[in-house]
């Protein structure tokens, strides 16, 4: 397991390298300068230069690339040409607002889809198996903005029972220590700011893990539908053995690959694809981040917000492919 993990390990050597080279060539790849693209059509040649010569583009391009590399070994991600700000340092207050939301909605996604699938497995071409597979197919189908607007004027607006955006109470700031709200407001022993955090996060949450949980719960159906067929189910049902332990123990055990495969692959997209769930709610994340520095064409953060998304994707497909030997040994071979 251990050889296994370190080669594993070493393979994402190369994938993160090309990469970095990706994201540093998104400026290069702008018609024109793009140090007059930053600056406008009005700027002087003077400050044209003197921008050249801040961002390092009047040297060779592998000049460039090798000092961009140095850096970023260095943990320094370049400063913000908007804020003048070091990216490393403010990058991370949103990473954790995305990475916080990501992981409620794909919670919310997991136990909703798994079991669904499961159920919808066990009484297949019943009503919850139609049902829930119709569902499903608008869950896929649904816009993303039209579902949290919808929900936003149902749940906010109509009923009052949920806050529509942000993600606590303005007059009431969270005491951030690791920029996790949930976490933060626990270590400081402030409950009622922790029930007011989990409130602001249902609405984003369901309205982001909807797509997953229809996907999550399809893969399920089907994965678990090949292994109730199998031959030592029918022998472990002939054993005497309660359907919930032929279903959960040793059904779902076996068909968990196909949806851990499914899980991975949507929290790393949820990371990178949350804009319109963060814009809608007015969630200050890193797809919020991104996108306004699209606007403000300040290039630096746009390559370092990339480069942060890819890698995390990257780290939990690695992730995803320890989990399979663990569950699998076999796999390892």
């Amino acid at each position: 397991m251990v050889s296994y993990t370190i080669r594993r390990i070493l393979m994402l050597i190369p994938v993160l390298i090309g990469m970095s080279l990706i994201t540093y060539s998104i400026i290069h790849l702008i018609p024109g300068n793009p140090a007059q693209v930053i600056l406008g059509e009005q700027a002087s040649p003077q400050a044209i230069a003197d921008l050249e010569e801040q961002l390092g583009l009047n040297e060779p391009f592998f000049v460039q690339y090798g000092n961009y590399m140095m850096d970023l070994l260095r943990g320094d991600l370049g400063t913000s040409l908007r804020t003048k700000s070091a990216i490393s340092e403010e990058v991370w207050p949103y990473l954790a607002a995305t990475m916080e939301l990501t992981f409620f909605a794909m919670l919310f996604a997991i136990i909703v889809g798994v079991n669904a699938g499961i159920i919808s497995a066990w009484k297949q071409n019943s009503l919850f198996d139609y049902t829930s597979m119709i569902i499903a197919l608008v869950g896929v189908s649904m816009p993303i903005f039209w579902l949290g607007l919808m929900q936003q004027w149902v749940f906010a607006q109509e009923l009052g029972w949920l806050p529509a955006t942000g993600r606590g109470n303005p007059r009431d700031p969270v005491e951030t220590t690791t920029y996790f709200y949930i976490i933060d407001t626990v270590l400081n022993g402030r409950w009622d700011q922790t029930w007011t955090s989990i409130r602001h996060l249902v609405l984003p949450s369901i309205a982001l893990g909807t797509i997953p949980m229809a996907i999550i719960a399809r893969m399920t159906r089907s994965s678990m539908l090949e292994v109730l067929r199998s031959d030592y189910i029918r022998t472990i049902e002939a054993k005497g053995s309660s359907m919930v332990s032929v279903i959960y123990r040793h059904g779902f055990k076996n068909a968990v690959i196909p949806v851990l495969t499914v899980v991975g692959l949507q929290t790393g997209t949820l990371l990178g694809g949350a804009i319109l769930t963060e814009t809608i709610f007015s969630w200050p994340g890193i797809g919020r981040y991104v996108f306004d520095a699209i606007g403000n064409r300040d290039y630096p953060v746009i390559q370092s917000g990339i480069l942060i998304i890819a890698t995390m994707f990257v780290i939990i497909n690695l992730i995803v492919d320890l989990l399979y030997t663990y569950i699998d040994p076999r796999i390892k071979y």
